[in-house]
């Protein structure tokens, strides 16, 4: 599985505008709803469903990194968004440090195999100080995407 497998392209938001945790969700779960990932009368389930999986403990895992996600029956397959919040966004970290790149990630109750492979393919490649440092420089949708793909070709 690859990150350009699930991310969806149009859905990715190269300047979040949000200050905080629920802000930040919201406006990645409604960048993919303008994409047609997701529908717009699933997008506050979806919104309410990440911020109760945030309930059980932050998914800021640290070094600037956040990785929300859920399982919905909204949708089909597995659908993920990148967002980069270029002065950062409080989210309970774990280090108590503000989050700079964030994943959503949305996936189907009933595939729940392809929601670890996600989740993992995400923290393999957010383990990789290139990527992430790659990552916060990227300046619009395009390099994002570019960067994506590098990484899925393991070209970092």
């Amino acid at each position: 599985m690859k990150l350009c497998d699930f991310v969806v392209a149009d859905a990715i938001v190269p300047d979040l505008t949000a200050g905080n945790k629920e802000a930040a969700i919201r406006e990645m779960v409604a960048s993919l709803r303008q994409s047609g990932s997701v529908k717009a009368e699933d997008e506050d389930g979806i919104v309410a469903a990440i911020l109760k999986r945030e309930e059980l403990g932050s998914t800021g895992i640290g070094n600037g990194v956040a990785v929300p996600h859920t399982k919905h029956a909204s949708v089909d397959k597995l659908v993920a968004t990148v967002a980069l919040a270029r002065e950062g966004v409080d989210f309970a970290s774990l280090d108590g440090e503000p989050v700079f790149i964030l994943f959503l990630l949305v996936s189907p109750p009933d595939r729940p195999g392809d929601h670890l492979r996600g989740l993992e393919n995400i923290s393999r490649h957010l383990r990789n100080q290139s990527f992430c440092k790659f990552l916060r420089q990227s300046k619009d949708k395009s390099a994002i995407l570019e960067l994506l793909q590098e990484a899925d070709n393991n070209e970092l």
